[in-house]
């Protein structure tokens, strides 16, 4: 052990307290005896590259290109989308797919080119290969959006997985966003990102890499167009980015670079084409829709830990009511009811002593409209005579080592186990825990701790390296499963939650995942420290996840640390407000244990913005409908709709929620006034009906009440009514234009798909009207319209 992870263990052992830390040091250790003996040395390696050209064999979609070391197959799908993959890397299998692989597009052939090149040109791309093995991605029109150069392997000598490297070359005004839940960003600056699942062990703050939910996708956008790659390996891994820089017309630009190492795993990799929707849209078709949430999810959650009794989580609930603080579902963080237990996992399969009262208490909430929600992570607490371990050990559901025996970790239940939910009989057991959560009054899950975590005193609080899976029955070390354990635990949460309520939408979210997580629910960023950097942090993660294909996702308001000032807290929640999930904690506002309990001005503004969230639930339910059927992520940067706009390129500080809205939260302290750069066109600062036109940079003011929100000129938002049903809100078009919206009315949390409605708004002499816009023609709206911004029109 060196001296500096001495010093580890001992403060491990100091805040952890003796026992558990005492544990951490063990863990440590016999993960370090573990891969020692289950891991052998890479030993002697060999570097290879492809070498030349020496045979192509065109097919449908595309061809395979033969090297002199290498062969590459590149598939241009009926989606638009492009594959290649090396050594012979095929799409499948795959956990990011969600289901066969699309076909190839018939029209796209491989033919010669000039330079003894060769190229697949389709209907959205062209791509080139080189007679060396350099490939490029063009537009149609024959403009380079990337070049991959020749990868490089290096293959150890006496077998085994190969590590891989390849760099591109992006145009000199690139810009990168993606790579997952990201604390720096949206924009991702120069620097090199981890690819590896990981809990920091205390609340993060902008900077900290890697974090709980990382994906090697990337969402590069240019003058010349926005493209996606996708590099399709869950192993561990880096990406180095340094952006371009222009050469101020005299011609001499330095291109943008990403370099992509991967220690093991095919190099294979999709990229999609196209405006910043299409492209989302594309990934979407490749790696599953999003799922929708029930109503109630897109309401307002809250956090609560140590609740012992029946009677606390009343009082939690009555003090919303009291207060005229909307609440729609309670998160229960270690969950006990009296019961002396720390390990949720097994509080939700086992009924205990005092918690005979849930589903009584649990049907009494949802009368109120307040659902329950559990904390569950993979450790299961290894003690023999529990339930949940003992029918995991008799089902063989756990995580062993190379030699045949369960891995222990450590976790909140102190010694614990892990399933293998890479195998599908795990996941039918995890699915059945599921279902009897959902019998005992539960309406969903939250998911943490399933990066995997296991906490060591020094070195990565994860499982060992050498650990074995099933991977769906291929085989293979947790160096492969790690990123996505979590995604499959999602899976077969998400199963089972809708085989035991199959009449409605299941809600699930989680703290780690990999590409394809929307599939089954969402995300929620982790523990990020409290503070105005945490603030914007919170803001950077859910954009990046938006980008990455995860729409349904938000942050803990006021942080993991309890806020320390009230003015922080508020701001938190008035950027929560605008976030697919909005969820509070209690013990967050100033040292205080509940919201509630801020003085008089700052709690009628806390109020305010729960309330204004209230009104706009039938705006984020068509929102999450449509990122369903459009993989569109509900909150998008500002260049959404104009990427060639270098301004809004660079903005990180607003975002646009869906097309109809632009919010710019208030991201520093005693701040009464901000600065917000506007897209082109007309937008409308809904507090003041004052209208702005872009594209350009206006002071507006931000009071403690609220924070800038602007709507798009002509924009149909669909918003309840003071009578609770759903009604239309209008912002008047400029004069000559016209405008509309996307209306989804759901009224329920069932399977049933409701029809998008489409509304169309427009001057008519001086009045504005509003249709519905339909095959047999325009009709009435079937809802109040309240039409805003006519002063102004």
């Amino acid at each position: 052990m060196e001296a500096r992870d001495l010093v580890r263990s001992v403060k491990a052992v100091g805040s952890a307290g003796a026992a558990q830390g005492l544990r951490a040091v063990r863990a440590a250790w016999r993960r370090r005896r573990t891969d020692a003996a289950g891991l052998p040395g890479r030993g002697t390696e060999r570097a290879r590259v492809p070498g030349a050209v020496r045979e192509v064999e065109p097919g449908p979609g595309g061809g395979v290109v033969r090297f002199a070391r290498s062969e590459l197959r590149v598939t241009v799908t009926v989606n638009g989308a492009v594959f290649w993959g090396w050594d012979g890397a095929a799409p499948e299998p795959s956990y990011a797919l969600a289901g066969p692989c699309p076909e190839p597009d018939p029209r796209a052939v491989l033919e010669p080119d000039t330079d003894g090149a060769w190229r697949v040109v389709a209907e959205r791309v062209t791509v080139v290969v080189s007679r060396h093995g350099a490939v490029e991605v063009q537009t149609p029109g024959g403009v380079t959006l990337r070049r991959d150069q020749p990868p490089r392997w290096w293959e150890p000598a006496d077998g085994g997985a190969s590590r891989w490297m390849q760099r591109t070359e992006v145009a000199a005004d690139a810009r990168f966003f993606g790579l997952g839940g990201r604390s720096a960003g949206p924009r991702l600056r120069a620097g090199t990102y981890r690819l590896w699942n990981t809990d920091p062990g205390r609340p993060f703050v902008p900077g900290d890499d890697p974090l709980f939910l990382t994906v090697p996708v990337q969402l590069v956008v240019a003058d010349a167009g926005t493209h996606l790659v996708f590099h399709d390996t869950s192993w561990d891994g880096t990406v180095t980015l340094r952006e371009g820089e222009e050469g101020a017309g005299s011609g001499h630009d330095r291109a943008g670079t990403a370099e992509v190492r991967m220690d093991g795993g095919p190099l294979r990799c999709w990229v999609a084409v196209g405006t910043p929707a299409r492209v989302l849209h594309t990934w979407a078709s490749i790696t599953g829709a999003p799922a929708v949430p029930p109503a109630w999810a897109l309401g307002h959650h809250h956090a609560r830990s140590g609740l012992g009794s029946v009677q606390e989580v009343r009082r939690v609930v009555a003090g919303h009511q009291v207060h005229g603080l909307p609440l729609d579902a309670l998160h229960l963080d270690a969950f006990r009811f009296g019961v002396d237990r720390t390990d949720a996992t097994r509080e939700l399969a086992v009924d205990g002593p005092g918690s005979a009262g849930l589903p009584e208490l649990a049907e009494e909430l949802r009368r109120d409209g307040v659902r329950l929600v559990p904390v569950l992570g993979p450790a299961v607490g290894a003690v023999p005579g529990d339930p949940v371990y003992d029918s995991g050990t008799a089902g063989d559901a756990f995580v062993r080592d190379a030699a045949g025996r369960v891995v222990e970790g450590v976790a909140g239940a102190g010694e614990s186990v892990y399933p293998d939910f890479t195998r599908a009989r795990v996941r039918e057991w995890w699915a059945e825990r599921c279902a009897e959560g959902t019998a005992r009054g539960f309406a969903g899950s939250w998911y943490e701790g399933n990066e995997p975590t296991s906490f060591t005193a020094f070195g990565e609080n994860t499982l060992p390296r050498s650990a074995r899976h099933d991977l769906d029955g291929r085989g293979g070390d947790h160096r492969e499963a790690h990123n996505v354990y979590a995604l499959c635990m999602a899976r077969a949460g998400y199963e089972g939650l809708r085989a035991a309520a199959p009449e409605e939408r299941p809600f699930l979210v989680s703290r780690s995942g990999w590409a394809g997580l929307q599939r089954h629910g969402g995300a929620w960023s982790g523990d990020v420290a409290t503070g105005w950097p945490g603030l914007r942090a919170s803001l950077s993660v859910v954009l990046g996840l938006g980008l990455s294909g995860v729409p349904y996702a938000g942050a803990d308001v006021g942080g993991a640390d309890g806020c320390p000032s009230p003015e922080l807290y508020l701001r938190w929640l008035q950027l929560g407000a605008y976030l697919p999930l909005l969820r509070t904690r209690g013990g967050s506002p100033a040292g205080r244990d509940e919201l509630w309990e801020l003085d008089g001005e700052l709690l009628a503004h806390a109020r305010g913005a729960l309330l204004e969230r209230r009104r706009l639930l039938p705006y984020f339910l068509t929102l999450a409908h449509l990122a369903h059927r459009t993989g569109a992520p509900c909150v998008r940067p500002l260049w959404w709709g104009a990427p060639e706009d270098r301004a809004l390129r660079d903005c990180e500080d607003a975002f646009l929620l869906g097309d109809c809205l632009l919010v710019a939260p208030v991201l520093d302290p005693a701040a009464d006034r901000r600065a917000v750069q506007l897209p082109r066109g007309r937008w409308y600062d809904t507090a003041t009906e004052e209208a702005y036109e872009g594209p350009g940079q206006v002071l507006v003011e931000a009071p403690l009440s609220r924070v800038p929100v602007f709507a798009r000129a002509g924009a149909v938002l669909p918003v309840r009514g003071a009578d609770g049903n759903l009604e239309l809100e209008v912002w008047a078009p400029a004069r000559g234009r016209t405008g509309g919206g996307v209306v989804v009315p759901d009224k329920g949390d069932g399977w049933d798909e409701p029809g998008a409605e489409r509304y169309v708004s427009r001057w008519h002499q001086r009045s504005v009207v509003v249709e519905r816009a339909g095959d047999d023609g325009p009709g009435e709206p079937p809802y109040p319209v309240r039409v805003r911004g006519l002063a102004r029109g």
